[in-house]
């Protein structure tokens, strides 16, 4: 007896035209975002209305797994606030590469017994070469296309940090530096630009790392902001040419190490009147002054400032509006701990393009997640940066 139905994937087989599901599906999926779109904006798409209350601000590409096979949607984008369509699943990008790796790390013998219950977590008695093959194929693929594009108009800003992860290597296993890298646009805009995987943080590295950013076009770059790394400074100024900004959250702990346990929150407290100013000149006279002041008691501490204070104070150079965002690497530090809580789940990685496929993955979503949310950084000032007057429009509001 034949059945009344069949499976869409079944029929996506049998029939000369599997396109046409996919079609018919991307085509319904889509009014359907439209629909919806349309009700959050109160009018309809280039319809004049009294009770429009927002406005479409352009489109955002996503890949939908179905089983008719994948489906590429435009997903709306508002110029307030944001849209997801339901029938999405967030974040599965990045579930399906730490499966891939903890897959590769299975089938390459590397597991050890807490791999082994997450595999069995995952539904996997046993995992062949040929599936996993297939599955770090379709995420390296995203991947890398993510961290490769080009990159368009002026950057002024960009956040560097670095974090450590075990790898299996020649048979040892060793940390390796994973770099992430994060950039703000003249329109207020902050992206997820990249990520490198290396054996530490020497110049050598920070160099080809940047190059290879200047070669995919990254230019008008003002303030590069990190953590104390010496490597790191030389190249930005080799490569970028553009200020370096100390991170001022880690100059502050540093400076704190020098002080006894009873007498840190009144160094704390003199230190924070420097940032309190207005000017970067103000700035700099009330860092003398207080480095003056603790060096009778701290002298280690007042020769820190002394030599910190150009690196430190950077960020007062530039607009106040955007002070709070550029004095230190906070902005990277949810990212980062994101990676650490997935990164940790694996514990040894059996290779560096499992890294990237995992790490790869979690940026790629942050970046689709970041476009969706609130502009980051006001405007006032940034035109000002740009070496391109005027500065462009903002496609994207974040």
């Amino acid at each position: 007896m034949t059945k009344p139905t069949m499976a869409l994937a079944d029929l996506a087989e049998k029939t000369p035209d599997a396109d046409l599901l996919r079609q018919m599906i991307q085509f319904v999926a889509q009014r359907l975002m439209d629909m919806d779109v349309e009700t959050l904006c109160g009018a309809g798409y280039d319809v004049k209305s009294a009770e429009r209350a927002n406005s479409r601000n352009g489109y955002r590409d996503r890949i939908w797994d179905t089983r008719a096979g994948s489906v590429d949607l435009k997903i709306p984008k508002l110029r307030q606030g944001s849209y997801f369509p339901p029938f999405l699943e967030p974040r599965r990008t990045a579930e399906k590469a730490l499966a891939a790796v903890i897959q590769e790390a299975y089938v390459h013998g590397v597991s050890t017994r807490s791999v082994d219950d997450l595999v069995k977590a995952l539904g996997m008695s046993g995992v062949s070469k040929s599936q996993v093959s297939r599955l770090c194929a379709e995420i390296d693929e995203r991947v890398q296309a993510f961290l490769g594009r080009p990159i368009e108009g002026d950057w002024p800003y960009l956040w560097i940090d670095a974090t450590y992860v075990k790898v299996r290597e020649a048979g040892r296993i060793v940390s390796v530096a994973v770099v992430l890298l994060k950039r703000k646009n003249t329109d207020g805009v902050r992206e997820v630009l990249g990520m490198a995987v290396g054996p530490s943080e020497a110049e050598p590295f920070w160099t080809n790392f940047l190059r290879s950013l200047s070669r995919r076009g990254l230019r008008g770059v003002k303030l590069v902001i990190s953590d104390a790394h010496e490597g790191l400074k030389a190249a930005a100024a080799k490569v970028l040419k553009c200020t370096w900004q100390r991170c001022r959250v880690h100059f502050i702990r540093n400076a704190l190490a020098h002080a006894g346990k009873g007498q840190r929150q009144v160094v704390l407290a003199l230190i924070n009147t420097v940032f309190a100013q207005d000017s970067a000149e103000a700035a700099s006279a009330q860092w003398r002054q207080v480095s003056d002041q603790l060096r009778p008691k701290f002298p280690k501490l007042a020769k820190l400032m002394d030599d910190a204070e150009a690196d430190v104070l950077a960020f007062m150079s530039f607009p106040k509006a955007h002070r709070l965002q550029i004095h230190s690497t906070n902005p990277l530090e949810r990212l980062n701990a994101e990676i650490k809580r997935r990164t940790d789940v694996v514990g040894i990685f059996p290779n560096e393009p499992a890294i990237t496929r995992l790490v790869g993955a979690l940026l790629l979503e942050q970046n689709d997640e970041w476009q969706l949310q609130r502009r980051y950084m006001q405007l006032e000032g940034l035109q000002s940066l740009s070496d391109n007057q005027p500065a462009r429009l903002s496609a994207v509001i974040t």
